[in-house]
């Protein structure tokens, strides 16, 4: 296994230390259309599922159209996410396309005249990609948009449902909506705001202008930019130590975050608490007190 410095910076402009590793191993799962086991194997379709140890990677597989999103890859997303949320090995997730050209150009535009003719299809695919976001977003492991080449549309929401956004030098953004007399959904046109303020988030929609990568770092878009060669060793990399620490306290992280953003009601401020204890009564509370004592690295379980 070697190891090599790696160049990303991080949205205050500075330099994010990393290591470059190789030779961990991939075990890749094609998933089907009909819903099919995986393990099983198939035909190659347009999603993939990796695993490679405690991480998980979903790849958007469809290069040869800058791996525009299709409907019925949209309800595979949200099938796979679940599938990996509830996965007990799993303890994060890694979105990207295949190929270094493009994370996604968006939703496949060409099924717009059968799949959106009229209000009713409209509907029903609305509900199909925003079921995709709300899974990813709501998704209670780590998620990662690994960016190369652009991000477009629906791509963006994607993007925007995972954790963080790490993205290759050169990596463009946008939202076209407005090309298309489309109105982007509002919980994606919030999460816009949440990242990057209302003003940019008007900016962008208003003018359906692309996004380049040192603009979209500077407004808060992404949290990482990286030289192309360089960014999956950094996103892997950063994910492995994420995956070392107690699950209970990142789960735990991101609950307490995700329910600041939504407001904190005595409802959610109650199920905080009882997540907090539930953390000092679990076998990793106790082995994380152990490890720290015995000045030693913790094997954390997840209970």
């Amino acid at each position: 296994m070697s190891i090599a410095n790696s160049g990303a910076l991080g949205a205050d402009g500075r330099r994010v230390s990393a290591r470059r590793t190789r030779g961990a191993e991939v075990v890749m799962f094609l998933t089907r259309g009909d819903n099919a086991n995986p393990r099983r194997g198939g035909r190659m379709t347009d999603i993939l599922v990796q695993h490679d140890g405690p991480i998980a990677t979903v790849v958007i597989n469809r290069p040869a159209v800058r791996n525009a999103i299709s409907l019925a890859m949209w309800t595979e997303l949200t099938r796979v996410t679940k599938e990996l949320g509830t996965t007990d090995s799993v303890r994060a997730i890694v979105y990207r396309g295949a190929g270094t050209v493009a994370f996604a150009s968006g939703a496949d535009i060409s099924e717009f005249r059968e799949q959106r003719k009229d209000a009713p299809s409209a509907s029903r695919y609305n509900e199909q990609t925003a079921a995709a976001y709300t899974t990813i977003r709501e998704c209670p492991k780590p998620t990662v948009a690994m960016i190369f080449g652009f991000c477009m549309g629906g791509a963006m929401a994607v993007a925007m449902a995972c954790d963080l956004r790490f993205a290759a030098e050169g990596s463009k953004f946008g939202i076209p909506a407005a090309r298309l007399s489309i109105i982007y959904g509002a919980d994606s046109v919030g999460q816009l705001v949440d990242l990057v303020g209302p003003a940019y988030a008007k900016d962008i929609l208003y003018s359906a202008r692309t996004v380049d990568d040192r603009e979209a770092l500077a407004m808060g878009f992404i949290q990482r930019l990286v030289p192309p060669t360089e960014l999956e060793a950094y996103t892997y990399d950063y994910l492995r130590k994420v995956a070392e620490n107690a699950p209970l306290s990142v789960r735990g992280a991101k609950t307490t975050i995700e329910s600041y953003l939504a407001g904190l009601t005595e409802e959610r401020r109650k199920k905080l608490r009882d997540l907090a204890v539930e953390a000092t009564e679990s076998e990793d509370y106790k082995e994380g007190t152990r490890a720290f004592l015995e000045k030693r690295a913790a094997r954390f379980l997840g209970r």
